[in-house]
């Protein structure tokens, strides 16, 4: 799909962090307590304006840059939780309805207000997120069930507000999405990537490189 679809999602929220939090995991502070915005909102190369990273030698950066979930696998999570998933409460900036985000092809692109996405790599969930929701084996339990939810990298500056539009304007061919890398990565998966980054037809996460050697060595575990 190379043309807008006729199907666009809704951005139900835009999510920054309200309060930097001290870990009790000793990574010090997180930027993991993010809560939606009121009215339009720049996004930029690092993210969302006014948002804020902690541990930055694993989060943020141009290529983790916005982090989208969706509704639909909230709700999931709502039911299987038996509480409310409000927009925030897994650290998102975006919460979305009616586009996939772990369904998310690896190299989609989103307009939503004057500002253009490319979904890049799937959400690794980590202590501080376990520590966030206070679940029995949260990582555990988030990894099997496998909806991670999107990064994504800001490819055009713009702003955008609870409310507004998705329009997906491309969907790369090869099919392969940020859900399936995640939860079942093949070396035909990685070729592919590989092979579509050498043609300069995508530009790859710099977080799949330390995954790439694992599977393709047939040792890759979540």
């Amino acid at each position: 799909m190379n043309d807008a679809t006729a199907h666009p999602g809704t951005v139900l929220a835009i999510c920054r962090v309200h309060q930097l939090i001290t870990t009790k995991t000793g990574f010090g502070v997180t930027g993991i307590d993010k809560r939606p915005a009121d009215g339009p909102v720049k996004l930029k190369r690092f993210g969302v304006f006014g948002d804020a990273v902690g541990d930055t030698e694993h989060h943020g950066g141009p290529d983790q840059a916005i982090y989208a979930y969706s509704q639909e696998d909230a709700d999931y999570w709502s039911a299987e939780l038996g509480r409310p998933i409000p927009a925030g409460l897994f650290g998102e900036n975006l919460r979305t309805q009616g586009v996939p985000t772990t369904r998310a092809v690896i190299g989609t692109r989103w307009r939503l207000g004057s500002a253009l996405l490319e979904v890049t790599s799937p959400r690794v969930p980590c202590a501080t997120f376990a520590e966030r929701m206070a679940e029995p084996q949260w990582v555990k339990r988030f990894t099997q069930a496998g909806l991670v939810g999107t990064y994504l990298r800001v490819l055009e500056h713009g702003k955008a507000q609870a409310g507004d539009a998705i329009s997906v304007e491309h969907v790369p061919a090869h099919g392969i999405t940020v859900g399936k890398f995640f939860s079942n990565p093949t070396v035909e998966d990685v070729q592919t990537l590989q092979a579509l980054e050498a043609a300069g037809e995508l530009t790859l996460s710099g977080h799949f490189y330390a995954r790439f050697p694992k599977i393709l060595r047939g040792s890759f575990s979540n």
